[in-house]
Protein backbone atom coordinates (compact mmCIF):
# COMPACT_ATOMS: atom_id res chain seq x y z
CA UNK A 1 0.00 0.00 0.00
CA UNK A 2 2.87 2.22 0.55
CA UNK A 3 4.82 2.35 -2.85
CA UNK A 4 1.27 2.58 -4.51
CA UNK A 5 0.93 5.50 -2.55
CA UNK A 6 4.04 6.46 -3.30
CA UNK A 7 3.22 6.23 -6.83
CA UNK A 8 -0.21 7.66 -7.41
CA UNK A 9 2.17 10.62 -5.32
CA UNK A 10 5.18 10.39 -7.82
CA UNK A 11 2.29 11.00 -10.64
CA UNK A 12 0.37 13.38 -9.08
CA UNK A 13 0.94 16.45 -12.12
CA UNK A 14 -0.51 13.73 -14.68
CA UNK A 15 -3.30 12.26 -12.34
CA UNK A 16 -4.97 16.20 -12.01
CA UNK A 17 -4.73 16.50 -15.66
CA UNK A 18 -6.11 12.98 -16.21
CA UNK A 19 -9.04 13.98 -13.91
CA UNK A 20 -9.60 17.03 -15.61
CA UNK A 21 -9.73 15.92 -19.08
CA UNK A 22 -12.24 13.35 -18.04
CA UNK A 23 -14.24 16.19 -16.22
CA UNK A 24 -13.84 18.60 -19.39
CA UNK A 25 -14.80 15.82 -21.65
CA UNK A 26 -17.96 15.44 -19.41
CA UNK A 27 -19.05 19.13 -19.36
CA UNK A 28 -18.80 19.62 -23.13
CA UNK A 29 -20.81 16.46 -23.63
CA UNK A 30 -23.47 17.08 -21.72
CA UNK A 31 -23.57 21.18 -22.48
CA UNK A 32 -23.00 21.00 -26.37
CA UNK A 33 -25.87 18.47 -26.74
CA UNK A 34 -28.34 20.70 -24.28
CA UNK A 35 -31.40 21.39 -25.87
CA UNK A 36 -32.54 23.56 -23.45
CA UNK A 37 -28.90 25.74 -23.69
CA UNK A 38 -29.47 25.75 -27.42
CA UNK A 39 -26.53 23.39 -28.27
CA UNK A 40 -23.58 26.16 -27.66
CA UNK A 41 -20.43 25.97 -28.99
CA UNK A 42 -17.83 25.38 -27.07
CA UNK A 43 -14.75 25.99 -28.35
CA UNK A 44 -13.77 28.72 -26.72
CA UNK A 45 -15.22 28.03 -23.34
CA UNK A 46 -13.26 25.12 -23.17
CA UNK A 47 -10.08 26.67 -24.80
CA UNK A 48 -10.00 28.75 -22.00
CA UNK A 49 -10.62 26.14 -19.62
CA UNK A 50 -7.33 24.19 -20.98
CA UNK A 51 -5.78 27.43 -20.04
CA UNK A 52 -6.74 27.24 -16.52
CA UNK A 53 -5.80 23.26 -16.48
CA UNK A 54 -2.83 24.00 -17.99
CA UNK A 55 -2.05 26.58 -15.52
CA UNK A 56 -2.31 24.80 -12.63
CA UNK A 57 -0.68 21.35 -13.80
CA UNK A 58 2.53 24.08 -14.23
CA UNK A 59 2.04 24.98 -10.39
CA UNK A 60 1.71 21.95 -8.84
CA UNK A 61 4.95 21.19 -10.92
CA UNK A 62 6.68 23.99 -10.09
CA UNK A 63 6.13 23.29 -6.34
CA UNK A 64 6.45 19.75 -6.53
CA UNK A 65 9.28 18.02 -5.06
CA UNK A 66 12.30 16.56 -7.08
CA UNK A 67 14.65 13.96 -6.53
CA UNK A 68 16.32 10.48 -8.46
CA UNK A 69 13.87 8.41 -8.10
CA UNK A 70 11.84 5.34 -10.09
CA UNK A 71 7.99 4.24 -9.74
CA UNK A 72 5.20 2.24 -11.12
CA UNK A 73 7.69 -0.98 -10.75
CA UNK A 74 10.52 1.10 -12.56
CA UNK A 75 8.66 2.00 -15.84
CA UNK A 76 8.64 5.81 -14.90
CA UNK A 77 11.74 7.75 -13.46
CA UNK A 78 12.21 11.36 -12.62
CA UNK A 79 15.18 13.74 -12.31
CA UNK A 80 15.48 17.64 -12.37
CA UNK A 81 16.28 17.19 -15.69
CA UNK A 82 12.73 15.81 -16.13
CA UNK A 83 11.27 18.11 -13.81
CA UNK A 84 12.28 21.70 -16.12
CA UNK A 85 11.59 19.67 -19.01
CA UNK A 86 7.76 19.37 -17.48
CA UNK A 87 7.57 22.83 -16.99
CA UNK A 88 9.00 23.75 -20.43
CA UNK A 89 6.61 21.31 -22.19
CA UNK A 90 3.85 22.70 -19.79
CA UNK A 91 4.51 26.80 -19.51
CA UNK A 92 5.18 26.10 -23.73
CA UNK A 93 2.04 24.90 -23.83
CA UNK A 94 -0.35 27.53 -21.66
CA UNK A 95 1.49 30.01 -24.02
CA UNK A 96 0.21 27.79 -27.22
CA UNK A 97 -3.41 27.39 -25.99
CA UNK A 98 -3.42 30.73 -25.10
CA UNK A 99 -2.57 32.46 -28.15
CA UNK A 100 -4.48 29.81 -30.55
CA UNK A 101 -8.15 30.30 -29.14
CA UNK A 102 -8.44 33.42 -31.93
CA UNK A 103 -7.29 31.30 -34.80
CA UNK A 104 -9.41 28.53 -34.02
CA UNK A 105 -12.11 30.96 -33.76
CA UNK A 106 -11.48 32.75 -36.88
CA UNK A 107 -11.08 29.25 -38.71
CA UNK A 108 -14.15 28.06 -37.52
CA UNK A 109 -13.24 24.87 -35.95
CA UNK A 110 -15.85 24.81 -33.69
CA UNK A 111 -15.22 21.32 -31.50
CA UNK A 112 -14.51 21.49 -28.16
CA UNK A 113 -12.69 17.98 -28.65
CA UNK A 114 -9.63 20.03 -30.75
CA UNK A 115 -8.99 20.77 -26.86
CA UNK A 116 -9.28 17.64 -25.12
CA UNK A 117 -7.05 15.95 -28.15
CA UNK A 118 -4.34 18.87 -27.04
CA UNK A 119 -4.75 17.91 -22.93
CA UNK A 120 -4.10 14.06 -24.19
CA UNK A 121 -1.18 15.03 -26.55
CA UNK A 122 0.41 17.52 -23.85
CA UNK A 123 -0.26 14.62 -21.26
CA UNK A 124 1.56 11.70 -23.14
CA UNK A 125 4.35 14.17 -23.91
CA UNK A 126 4.62 14.34 -19.94
CA UNK A 127 4.64 10.19 -19.40
CA UNK A 128 7.37 10.05 -22.20
CA UNK A 129 9.57 12.16 -20.57
CA UNK A 130 9.27 9.71 -17.80
CA UNK A 131 9.32 6.67 -19.48
CA UNK A 132 12.15 4.12 -18.06
CA UNK A 133 10.90 1.06 -20.17
CA UNK A 134 10.91 -0.48 -23.79
CA UNK A 135 7.12 -1.16 -23.04
CA UNK A 136 6.33 1.95 -21.64
CA UNK A 137 8.08 3.73 -24.77
CA UNK A 138 5.45 2.05 -27.47
CA UNK A 139 2.43 2.65 -25.77
CA UNK A 140 3.21 6.35 -24.86
CA UNK A 141 4.42 6.83 -28.39
CA UNK A 142 1.19 5.19 -29.69
CA UNK A 143 -0.65 7.09 -27.44
CA UNK A 144 0.77 10.05 -28.40
CA UNK A 145 0.59 9.53 -32.19
CA UNK A 146 -2.96 8.50 -32.13
CA UNK A 147 -3.61 12.07 -31.00
CA UNK A 148 -1.83 14.00 -33.59
CA UNK A 149 -3.70 11.93 -36.72
CA UNK A 150 -6.21 13.18 -35.30
CA UNK A 151 -5.33 16.59 -34.72
CA UNK A 152 -3.61 16.54 -38.20
CA UNK A 153 -6.85 16.00 -39.79
CA UNK A 154 -9.41 17.46 -37.39
CA UNK A 155 -10.51 20.42 -39.74
CA UNK A 156 -12.99 18.86 -41.77
CA UNK A 157 -13.83 21.48 -44.41
CA UNK A 158 -10.49 21.11 -45.75
CA UNK A 159 -9.63 17.76 -47.67
CA UNK A 160 -6.06 18.74 -47.20
CA UNK A 161 -6.46 18.21 -44.02
CA UNK A 162 -7.87 14.89 -44.51
CA UNK A 163 -5.05 14.30 -46.72
CA UNK A 164 -2.62 14.99 -43.78
CA UNK A 165 -3.88 13.08 -41.37
CA UNK A 166 -4.29 10.02 -43.64
CA UNK A 167 -0.64 10.20 -44.71
CA UNK A 168 0.44 10.89 -40.87
CA UNK A 169 -1.67 7.87 -40.13
CA UNK A 170 0.01 5.69 -42.87
CA UNK A 171 3.51 6.52 -42.46
CA UNK A 172 3.36 6.59 -38.96
CA UNK A 173 2.00 2.82 -38.80
CA UNK A 174 5.31 2.04 -40.54
CA UNK A 175 7.18 3.84 -37.82
CA UNK A 176 5.22 1.97 -35.09
CA UNK A 177 5.94 -1.20 -36.50
CA UNK A 178 9.93 -0.20 -36.65
CA UNK A 179 9.86 0.38 -33.14
CA UNK A 180 7.93 -3.09 -32.22
CA UNK A 181 10.19 -4.51 -34.38
CA UNK A 182 13.02 -3.15 -32.56
CA UNK A 183 12.02 -3.22 -29.31
CA UNK A 184 11.07 -7.14 -29.47
CA UNK A 185 15.02 -7.75 -30.99
CA UNK A 186 16.00 -5.82 -28.08
CA UNK A 187 13.90 -8.16 -25.30
CA UNK A 188 14.59 -11.01 -27.70
CA UNK A 189 18.23 -11.02 -27.71
CA UNK A 190 19.02 -9.83 -24.33
CA UNK A 191 15.93 -10.71 -22.36
CA UNK A 192 15.74 -7.34 -20.75
CA UNK A 193 13.38 -4.09 -21.19
CA UNK A 194 13.77 -1.72 -19.13
CA UNK A 195 16.29 1.01 -19.66
CA UNK A 196 18.65 0.65 -16.27
CA UNK A 197 19.23 -3.16 -16.70
CA UNK A 198 20.45 -2.36 -20.67
CA UNK A 199 22.61 0.49 -18.53
CA UNK A 200 24.14 -2.30 -16.46
CA UNK A 201 24.18 -5.23 -18.78
CA UNK A 202 26.11 -3.34 -21.29
CA UNK A 203 28.92 -1.49 -18.84
CA UNK A 204 32.22 -2.51 -19.76
CA UNK A 205 31.09 -4.65 -22.53
CA UNK A 206 33.41 -5.58 -25.48
CA UNK A 207 31.83 -4.76 -28.78
CA UNK A 208 32.99 -7.31 -30.81
CA UNK A 209 30.91 -8.91 -33.56
CA UNK A 210 28.92 -11.58 -31.65
CA UNK A 211 25.43 -12.93 -32.36
CA UNK A 212 24.58 -10.49 -29.61
CA UNK A 213 25.99 -7.11 -30.47
CA UNK A 214 24.93 -7.45 -33.76
CA UNK A 215 21.28 -8.40 -32.81
CA UNK A 216 21.02 -5.60 -30.18
CA UNK A 217 22.72 -3.28 -32.44
CA UNK A 218 19.72 -4.35 -35.24
CA UNK A 219 17.12 -3.17 -32.67
CA UNK A 220 18.95 -0.16 -31.91
CA UNK A 221 18.38 0.90 -36.02
CA UNK A 222 14.99 -0.08 -36.12
CA UNK A 223 14.20 1.65 -32.98
CA UNK A 224 16.49 4.66 -34.18
CA UNK A 225 14.60 4.40 -37.15
CA UNK A 226 11.13 4.93 -35.45
CA UNK A 227 12.16 8.09 -33.27
CA UNK A 228 14.04 9.68 -36.35
CA UNK A 229 10.55 9.59 -37.92
CA UNK A 230 9.05 11.42 -35.00
CA UNK A 231 11.26 13.94 -35.32
CA UNK A 232 11.32 14.16 -39.25
CA UNK A 233 15.24 13.58 -39.61
CA UNK A 234 15.92 12.70 -42.79
CA UNK A 235 15.99 10.58 -44.34
CA UNK A 236 12.35 10.20 -42.72
CA UNK A 237 11.31 13.68 -43.12
CA UNK A 238 9.30 13.52 -46.40
CA UNK A 239 5.87 13.21 -44.18
CA UNK A 240 6.49 16.23 -42.66
CA UNK A 241 6.19 19.01 -45.33
CA UNK A 242 2.32 17.63 -46.65
CA UNK A 243 1.30 17.13 -42.69
CA UNK A 244 2.62 20.70 -42.08
CA UNK A 245 0.98 22.10 -45.22
CA UNK A 246 -2.41 20.23 -44.65
CA UNK A 247 -2.74 20.72 -40.71
CA UNK A 248 -4.81 23.63 -39.32
CA UNK A 249 -1.68 26.20 -38.39
CA UNK A 250 -2.25 25.74 -34.84
CA UNK A 251 -2.20 22.01 -35.60
CA UNK A 252 1.46 22.70 -37.33
CA UNK A 253 2.71 25.03 -34.80
CA UNK A 254 1.90 22.32 -32.34
CA UNK A 255 4.07 19.89 -33.91
CA UNK A 256 6.35 22.32 -34.69
CA UNK A 257 7.25 23.14 -30.81
CA UNK A 258 6.12 19.98 -28.40
CA UNK A 259 7.24 16.69 -29.69
CA UNK A 260 10.84 17.75 -29.92
CA UNK A 261 11.67 17.91 -26.13
CA UNK A 262 10.36 14.77 -25.67
CA UNK A 263 11.13 12.42 -28.30
CA UNK A 264 14.77 14.08 -27.66
CA UNK A 265 15.03 13.43 -24.15
CA UNK A 266 14.28 9.93 -24.92
CA UNK A 267 17.23 9.08 -27.56
CA UNK A 268 19.35 10.92 -24.43
CA UNK A 269 18.02 8.65 -22.10
CA UNK A 270 18.15 5.15 -24.58
CA UNK A 271 21.67 6.14 -26.50
CA UNK A 272 23.73 8.35 -23.76
CA UNK A 273 22.66 6.32 -20.73
CA UNK A 274 21.26 2.52 -21.71
CA UNK A 275 23.29 1.62 -24.47
CA UNK A 276 26.30 4.31 -23.90
CA UNK A 277 29.02 1.36 -24.53
CA UNK A 278 28.00 0.91 -28.26
CA UNK A 279 28.27 4.96 -28.74
CA UNK A 280 30.76 4.45 -31.81
CA UNK A 281 29.11 2.25 -33.47
CA UNK A 282 25.60 4.80 -32.99
CA UNK A 283 27.62 7.75 -33.26
CA UNK A 284 28.03 7.74 -36.85
CA UNK A 285 24.31 6.88 -37.11
CA UNK A 286 23.54 10.23 -35.55
CA UNK A 287 26.20 11.62 -37.76
CA UNK A 288 24.76 10.22 -41.05
CA UNK A 289 21.40 11.40 -39.80
CA UNK A 290 22.75 15.27 -38.96
CA UNK A 291 24.37 15.67 -42.28
CA UNK A 292 21.32 14.55 -44.62
CA UNK A 293 19.02 16.33 -42.51
CA UNK A 294 21.65 19.87 -42.71
CA UNK A 295 21.70 18.67 -46.28
CA UNK A 296 17.70 18.44 -47.61
CA UNK A 297 16.57 20.74 -44.65
CA UNK A 298 18.50 24.03 -46.33
CA UNK A 299 18.25 22.79 -49.95
CA UNK A 300 14.73 21.39 -49.96
CA UNK A 301 13.33 24.99 -48.46
CA UNK A 302 15.06 27.08 -51.27
CA UNK A 303 12.35 25.65 -53.56
CA UNK A 304 9.54 26.16 -51.36
CA UNK A 305 7.02 28.98 -51.75
CA UNK A 306 4.54 28.07 -49.35
CA UNK A 307 4.75 29.40 -45.63
CA UNK A 308 4.28 25.72 -43.87
CA UNK A 309 6.65 24.12 -46.03
CA UNK A 310 9.59 26.13 -45.81
CA UNK A 311 8.89 25.71 -42.21
CA UNK A 312 8.56 22.11 -42.44
CA UNK A 313 12.18 22.26 -43.77
CA UNK A 314 13.59 24.84 -42.05
CA UNK A 315 12.46 22.44 -38.91
CA UNK A 316 14.28 19.92 -40.70
CA UNK A 317 17.49 22.00 -40.74
CA UNK A 318 17.23 22.75 -37.06
CA UNK A 319 16.74 19.03 -36.23
CA UNK A 320 20.35 18.14 -38.34
CA UNK A 321 22.10 20.96 -36.03
CA UNK A 322 20.41 19.60 -32.62
CA UNK A 323 22.06 15.96 -33.40
CA UNK A 324 25.39 17.40 -33.82
CA UNK A 325 24.98 17.86 -29.96
CA UNK A 326 24.77 13.72 -29.25
CA UNK A 327 28.11 13.52 -31.07
CA UNK A 328 30.39 14.27 -27.88
CA UNK A 329 28.60 11.75 -25.90
CA UNK A 330 29.47 14.01 -22.43
CA UNK A 331 27.86 16.56 -20.71
CA UNK A 332 28.63 19.85 -22.65
CA UNK A 333 26.45 17.96 -25.60
CA UNK A 334 23.37 17.49 -23.73
CA UNK A 335 23.62 21.20 -22.28
CA UNK A 336 24.06 22.22 -25.95
CA UNK A 337 21.19 20.44 -27.39
CA UNK A 338 18.88 22.00 -24.63
CA UNK A 339 19.78 25.60 -25.35
CA UNK A 340 19.33 25.03 -28.54
CA UNK A 341 16.00 23.46 -28.15
CA UNK A 342 14.41 26.12 -25.92
CA UNK A 343 15.82 28.77 -28.53
CA UNK A 344 14.43 27.10 -31.05
CA UNK A 345 11.10 26.65 -28.78
CA UNK A 346 10.99 30.52 -28.29
CA UNK A 347 11.44 31.52 -32.25
CA UNK A 348 8.58 28.86 -33.03
CA UNK A 349 6.04 30.70 -31.09
CA UNK A 350 7.57 33.82 -32.71
CA UNK A 351 7.31 32.94 -36.37
CA UNK A 352 3.70 31.32 -36.01
CA UNK A 353 2.34 34.14 -33.96
CA UNK A 354 3.51 35.95 -37.07
CA UNK A 355 1.16 33.83 -39.09
CA UNK A 356 -1.70 34.03 -36.63
CA UNK A 357 -1.49 38.12 -36.82
CA UNK A 358 -1.30 38.02 -40.52
CA UNK A 359 -4.63 37.81 -41.81
CA UNK A 360 -5.40 39.44 -45.60
CA UNK A 361 -9.21 40.43 -47.10
CA UNK A 362 -10.13 38.61 -49.87
CA UNK A 363 -13.82 39.64 -50.77
CA UNK A 364 -16.01 38.01 -49.18
CA UNK A 365 -13.48 36.91 -46.21
CA UNK A 366 -10.80 37.47 -44.32
CA UNK A 367 -7.77 34.55 -44.99
CA UNK A 368 -4.23 33.59 -43.57
CA UNK A 369 -1.23 33.49 -45.40
CA UNK A 370 0.21 30.97 -47.37
CA UNK A 371 2.44 31.90 -49.88
CA UNK A 372 5.87 33.31 -48.95
CA UNK A 373 5.16 36.53 -50.99
CA UNK A 374 2.05 37.58 -49.41
CA UNK A 375 4.03 39.59 -46.87
CA UNK A 376 5.12 41.64 -50.20
CA UNK A 377 4.89 45.61 -49.15
CA UNK A 378 4.69 44.54 -45.38
CA UNK A 379 7.29 47.32 -44.26
CA UNK A 380 4.34 49.50 -45.63
CA UNK A 381 1.57 48.58 -44.52
CA UNK A 382 2.79 47.48 -40.88
CA UNK A 383 6.10 48.43 -40.22
CA UNK A 384 6.41 46.94 -36.54
CA UNK A 385 5.08 43.71 -38.06
CA UNK A 386 8.18 43.89 -40.93
CA UNK A 387 10.90 44.52 -38.06
CA UNK A 388 8.97 41.67 -35.81
CA UNK A 389 9.48 39.33 -39.29
CA UNK A 390 12.93 40.63 -39.77
CA UNK A 391 14.21 39.95 -36.58
CA UNK A 392 12.94 36.69 -36.09
CA UNK A 393 14.22 35.48 -39.83
CA UNK A 394 17.63 36.89 -38.73
CA UNK A 395 17.81 34.42 -35.21
CA UNK A 396 16.55 31.58 -37.42
CA UNK A 397 19.35 32.31 -39.89
CA UNK A 398 21.55 32.64 -36.86
CA UNK A 399 23.11 36.41 -37.44
CA UNK A 400 24.64 37.74 -34.33
CA UNK A 401 23.66 39.05 -31.48
CA UNK A 402 20.15 36.96 -31.56
CA UNK A 403 19.33 33.82 -29.80
CA UNK A 404 19.42 31.41 -33.22
CA UNK A 405 23.67 32.58 -33.50
CA UNK A 406 24.09 31.50 -30.09
CA UNK A 407 22.09 28.54 -30.10
CA UNK A 408 24.00 27.00 -33.17
CA UNK A 409 27.32 28.23 -31.96
CA UNK A 410 27.01 26.10 -28.45
CA UNK A 411 26.43 22.89 -31.14
CA UNK A 412 28.89 24.07 -33.17
CA UNK A 413 31.43 23.87 -30.24
CA UNK A 414 30.26 20.57 -29.02
CA UNK A 415 30.71 19.18 -32.88
CA UNK A 416 34.04 20.37 -32.53
CA UNK A 417 34.75 18.65 -29.15
CA UNK A 418 33.99 15.52 -30.70
CA UNK A 419 36.19 16.20 -33.76
CA UNK A 420 33.82 15.76 -36.23
CA UNK A 421 35.30 18.45 -38.03
CA UNK A 422 33.55 17.92 -41.65
CA UNK A 423 30.34 17.84 -40.39
CA UNK A 424 30.77 21.18 -38.55
CA UNK A 425 32.08 22.85 -41.77
CA UNK A 426 28.59 21.44 -43.46
CA UNK A 427 26.41 23.13 -40.65
CA UNK A 428 28.34 26.37 -41.28
CA UNK A 429 27.84 26.10 -44.91
CA UNK A 430 24.35 25.29 -44.92
CA UNK A 431 23.52 27.48 -42.84
CA UNK A 432 24.92 30.16 -44.86
CA UNK A 433 23.26 28.58 -47.65
CA UNK A 434 19.79 28.89 -45.25
CA UNK A 435 20.45 32.92 -45.59
CA UNK A 436 19.81 33.30 -48.62
CA UNK A 437 16.12 32.09 -48.50
CA UNK A 438 15.27 33.79 -45.24
CA UNK A 439 16.67 36.82 -46.44
CA UNK A 440 14.48 36.13 -49.57
CA UNK A 441 11.61 36.90 -47.72
CA UNK A 442 13.00 39.84 -45.98
CA UNK A 443 13.33 41.28 -49.73
CA UNK A 444 10.05 40.41 -50.28
CA UNK A 445 8.64 42.83 -47.36
CA UNK A 446 11.11 45.71 -47.88
CA UNK A 447 12.14 46.70 -51.76
CA UNK A 448 9.97 44.36 -53.91
CA UNK A 449 7.20 46.95 -55.36
CA UNK A 450 3.61 46.66 -54.53
CA UNK A 451 0.72 45.97 -57.55
CA UNK A 452 -1.86 45.78 -54.81
CA UNK A 453 -2.08 47.44 -51.72
CA UNK A 454 -3.21 44.44 -49.27
CA UNK A 455 -5.86 44.84 -46.64
CA UNK A 456 -4.69 43.49 -43.19
CA UNK A 457 -6.69 42.80 -40.15
CA UNK A 458 -5.82 44.47 -36.76
CA UNK A 459 -3.91 41.94 -34.57
CA UNK A 460 -5.38 40.63 -31.69
CA UNK A 461 -3.90 40.86 -28.20
CA UNK A 462 -3.43 37.15 -27.01
CA UNK A 463 -0.75 36.56 -30.51
CA UNK A 464 0.77 40.27 -29.92
CA UNK A 465 1.82 39.40 -26.33
CA UNK A 466 3.15 36.25 -27.50
CA UNK A 467 4.86 37.75 -30.42
CA UNK A 468 6.59 40.68 -28.31
CA UNK A 469 7.53 38.20 -25.63
CA UNK A 470 9.68 36.17 -27.84
CA UNK A 471 10.78 38.91 -29.47
CA UNK A 472 11.98 39.95 -26.28
CA UNK A 473 13.76 36.47 -25.55
CA UNK A 474 15.19 36.52 -29.24
CA UNK A 475 16.72 39.63 -29.19
CA UNK A 476 18.19 40.15 -25.59
CA UNK A 477 19.44 36.19 -25.06
CA UNK A 478 22.89 37.74 -25.36
CA UNK A 479 22.35 39.86 -22.14
CA UNK A 480 22.02 37.77 -19.64
CA UNK A 481 22.86 34.08 -21.28
CA UNK A 482 24.46 33.39 -17.45
CA UNK A 483 21.49 33.64 -16.47
CA UNK A 484 20.19 30.75 -18.80
CA UNK A 485 22.89 28.32 -19.27
CA UNK A 486 23.67 27.87 -15.33
CA UNK A 487 19.93 25.89 -15.10
CA UNK A 488 20.60 24.02 -17.87
CA UNK A 489 24.06 22.93 -17.37
CA UNK A 490 22.70 21.32 -13.92
CA UNK A 491 19.85 19.69 -16.32
CA UNK A 492 22.57 18.14 -18.24
CA UNK A 493 24.48 17.06 -14.96
CA UNK A 494 21.38 15.97 -13.52
CA UNK A 495 20.09 13.66 -16.54
CA UNK A 496 24.25 12.29 -16.51
CA UNK A 497 24.62 11.46 -12.93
Amino acid sequence: MTNFTFDIYFTLPEIYLVISIFIILLFGVLISGSLFLGYPLLSKTVGLISVQVLTFTFLILIYFPYSNFTSWNFFLTSDFFVLCSKLIIVGASVVWTYFSIIYVINEKINSFEYWILILLAVLALLCILQTYDLLTLYLLIEFQSLSFYVLASFKRSSEFSTEAGLKYFVLGAFASAFLLFGSSLLYGFTGLTNFNDFHIFFTGFLTESTPLISGTLLGLIFVLAALFFKLSVSPFHMWAPDVYEGSPTSTTAFFTIFPKLAIITLLLRIFLISFYDLFPTWKNLFLLGSFLSLLFGSLGALAQNKWKRFLAYSSINHIGFILIGFLPGETFGITSIIIYLVIYIMTSFAIFSFLYTVRLYEYPQWSQIRYLDEVLGLSKTNPLLAISLTLILFSMAGIPPLSGFFAKVFVLLAGVRSSTYGLVLIAIIMSSISCFYYIRIIQLAYFSKIQRWPILQPVDKSTSLVLGISLFFISLFFVDIELFYTPIKRMALSFTL
